[in-house]
Order: C-alpha cells, then structure tokens, then sequence
C-alpha cells in the first residue's frame, strides 16, 4: 500500500475537521475553486498563493477550525513535496543535462538526417519521435523552446509548411508532459491517486502513443490548411549547441533519457510477472526501479555520457546542476500547496461526500475524474492546477479500485487537464509568439490540437479499462 493510500484510510478513519452536511461541503469545494480560479484569472495572483488562500477559503466555508484548516494544508504541501519533490529536482537536473550538452541538439540532428532521405514525407514522424523523447525529462516550456528553432529552420529550410512540422512537435511534448511521469503533474495525482508508479508509466505509453500520432502528424495535415503561415525569421535563437567544441554522442543521449523509464517499466514487469516480494530479483528491482533511483541514476550516469562527453569540466556540471534547480522553485510551490488543498480537501470530509453521491450516480468513475479536470483547466489555463485539484477530489474513488484502474484514474485526470488551451494558459501565448500566429490562428491550432489529445486520450483510457 502507498503512502498517500494510508494516509487517507486514516483520514477516513477519524472524524473530519468540520460537522458540516453534504450540501454545506459541496458548497465549501465549489467556494475554494472559485477563489482559486478568480485569483488566478481575475487577479493574476501566482498559482502557489491562489492555492494556499483557497485552501483556507474551503475550510472556512466548510465550518473548520482555521488551526485545523491550517494544519490540513501545511501537511498535506509537506507530504507531497517530500514525496515528489526530488523527483521533480532530479528531471529538472537531467533535462539541463540534455540541453547544455548539446545532447537534445544530437537527437534531433540525427532524427532529421534520417528523415530527409524520404523526401520530406516522413518529417512530421520525425518531429513527433524528437518531442516525444525530448520531452520525458523536460519540463513543457522548456522543451517547446528546445524544439522552436529545429521547427522553425526544418520548415524554413525545407519548405515545409509551419503547422505540418510544429503541430507534431507540439503534440508530443504536450502528451508527454500531461500524461507521462516524471513530469509534475502526472507525478503528483500518482502520489495523491496512491497509484503504482510502474503500471500507470506502461499504460500511460499505451494510450501516449495512439494519441500523439493522431493529434500530431494526422491532424497536422488539416492544421497546415487552416493555418498556411511562413517561419517567422526573427523568432529563431540560437541552439545551446552552437558554442560546444562536442556532443555527446546520439547512442549515449538517447540511452541515458531513455535508462529511468527502462528501471521503472522493469519493475512493473517484475512485480507483475513474478509477484513474490522475496524473491530476490524482485527486491532488486524494487529498488532500482524506484522512481528515486531510476532518475538519480540517470542523472549520474548523464554526468559523463552527456556533461563530461560534451566537454564540461567538474565546475561547469557544478553551475548547469546549480542553474537547474532554480527555475523548479515556482513548480514545487505550486505543486506542494496543490498537495495542501488536497489534504484539506480529505481532512474536511469532502472525500466522503464525494463516495456518497457517487452511489447513485451512473457516470463512470474516469469519465468523472477526467470532467472535473477539464473544468478546473477551462477555468484556471493550467495543467499542473487542473491535474493536482481533480486528483485531490478523485483520490476516494480509487480506495477500492485494482492497481490498474487507479493508474487509469490518474490518465483520465492528466488528459482531462490538457482540454482546449486558451487566452488563460501561459503555453496559449508561448506557442502564439514564437509561431507568429494571431488568436485565432492559435485556437484554430494549438486550442484544437490541446482538445484533441484530451478527448482522444480519454476515449483510449475508457477502451483500456474495459479489458484491464
């Protein structure tokens, strides 16, 4: 049993924070979403400050204590710091590896190589493998500003349309970034869900795979239409890459991005196939497999196949690890005061609540969870609120389901967090800016390809759950 498991059974065990009815709690929660969304909307208040305030709205709407209140959302931001802080601290370490090293610049020069020899026809493919490898370890943002240059010369150089090369790029980071640990937000409804790391990784590639193909290179071919827009020239900057005597070598790069998913996918595989916590193999893999392990090993074996290969000497890995972490400081704020709302959420009972209307209800469990998401993502632009919020109201409903409907759970969540981006989403913007399009050539885009993976998403999460 997970951490997070436990501490909801014994959450569920003691008598909750407030006295208050159903009716008083469904208000409570629909009162410190409102106060999150408006602050963050309205106000533009930082998402970290919209979240602890609204956590302390919901306890004071819900008749809790405010020492209670306080306590709920100072454990549940200490709980899940804890559990995924370092995780986050770690791919944020390995992404700068790949980018400072020239690394990334490797993977995607080596792709683009072998796709220009079909005549431009399998390019699109191309860039949906490039985003989708580079992003397991970065960050959204940063992988979007990775990959702008590569699309913008590919489509300049080459003549291709804008929409045909960026719409599949886009594609696979986005998945990636919603759907796939170790990204924050995936990691976060994991700890919160208290679902296996392992089988919600396999089956998240399971359902990655389908869906950045259709929203990336087959709904590109209908983007390209409604958007026919050149490169803009001055958006282009200069790859990490350019300044480096060396590279790492392509082999090297894509063993290191690749070597925490293989530990993590090897222990689910072990754990289903041998399922005998003495055996020793097992006990092995336990351990390598952690998420823990598995990025901390790819993070030092990145020091030399990346940082030392590309030249670096031991200050200049010093300084790219040190300048690694201080951009993360934002994501683990937000993402611990999401882990506080959380808990204040299960302290004042609302997890109950929720077991008790679901009863009657004859909505299913994933299609919930992922219509609460959305609901959150339209309101507040992001993905990273959306996703901890929605897990946080949900985590109940897996008390009683197997390992891989609590892993499904935590897919219907991320897809459900990724629906139709718009003017509230920083990533609206970004993309906007550096593809030199207007609104609504943004939302004809972006806004639709963002919708497409979420639907797409959920429509395989429901098939997989028929047969798992």
């Amino acid at each position: 049993m997970t951490r997070l498991s436990v501490e909801f059974l014994a959450a569920d065990a003691t008598q909750p924070i407030t006295s208050a009815g159903n009716t008083q709690l469904g208000i409570a929660v629909l009162a410190g979403i409102a106060v999150i969304v408006l602050l963050i909307t309205r106000f533009k208040l930082h998402a970290f400050l919209a979240l602890t305030i609204g956590s302390l709205a919901l306890g004071a709407f819900a008749g809790a204590p405010l020492d209670k209140a306080i306590a709920s959302f100072s454990g549940g931001l200490g709980s899940t710091v804890s559990g995924v802080g370092v995780l986050i601290a770690l791919g944020a370490i390995l992404g700068k590896l790949l980018a400072d090293s020239g690394g990334a610049d490797q993977i995607v020069d080596t792709i683009l190589a072998k796709a220009g020899k079909s005549g431009g026809r399998a390019m699109p493919w191309a860039m949906v493998a490039i985003a989708s490898i580079i992003g397991l370890p970065l960050f959204f943002e940063v992988g979007i500003v990775l990959l702008i240059p590569v699309v913008l010369l590919v489509a300049k150089r080459g003549n291709y349309s804008l929409m045909r090369i960026g719409i599949p790029a886009l594609a696979g980071l986005s998945v990636m970034h919603g759907l796939i640990p170790p990204h924050p937000g995936p990691l976060v409804a994991i700890d919160a869900i208290g679902a296996n790391l392992g089988v919600t990784l396999a089956l998240g590639v399971v359902v990655a795979v389908p869906t950045v193909i259709i929203a990336g290179p087959l709904f590109s071919k209908y983007a390209a239409r409604w958007v026919d827009i050149p490169a803009p020239d001055k958006m282009v900057p200069t790859r990490p890459s350019e300044d480096l005597e060396r590279r790492p070598s392509f082999g090297a790069t894509i063993a290191t991005v690749l070597l925490p998913v293989a530990l993590m996918l090897a222990k689910a595989l072990v754990d289903i196939v041998v399922d005998d916590p003495k055996n020793h193999v097992q006990r092995v893999t336990d351990v390598v497999g952690s998420p823990l392990i598995a990025l901390l090993a790819a993070v030092l074996v990145g020091i030399f196949t990346l940082g030392r290969a590309a030249g670096f000497t031991k200050e200049r890995i010093s300084t790219t690890v040190e300048k690694s972490l201080a951009p993360i400081a934002g994501v683990l704020l937000i993402v611990g005061a999401g882990g506080g709302f959380k808990q204040t959420l299960i302290d004042v009972g609302v997890g109950r609540m929720i077991l008790d209307f679901s009863k009657d209800w004859a909505i299913p469990s994933l299609l919930l969870a992922w219509l609460i998401a959305v609901a959150i993502r339209l309101a507040t632009g992001s993905a990273t609120v959306a996703t901890i919020s929605a897990a946080g109201l949900v985590a109940p409903l897996a008390a009683d389901m197997s390992t891989a409907h609590a892993a499904l759970l935590v897919l219907a969540v991320g897809a459900g967090s990724l629906f139709f981006s718009h003017v509230n989403d920083a990533g609206f913007w970004l993309v906007k800016e550096y593809f030199g399009m207007n609104v609504g050539q943004t939302v004809k885009t972006w806004s639709v390809m963002e919708t497409i993976i979420s639907v797409v998403a959920l429509g395989f999460v429901l098939l997989l759950s028929l047969v798992v």
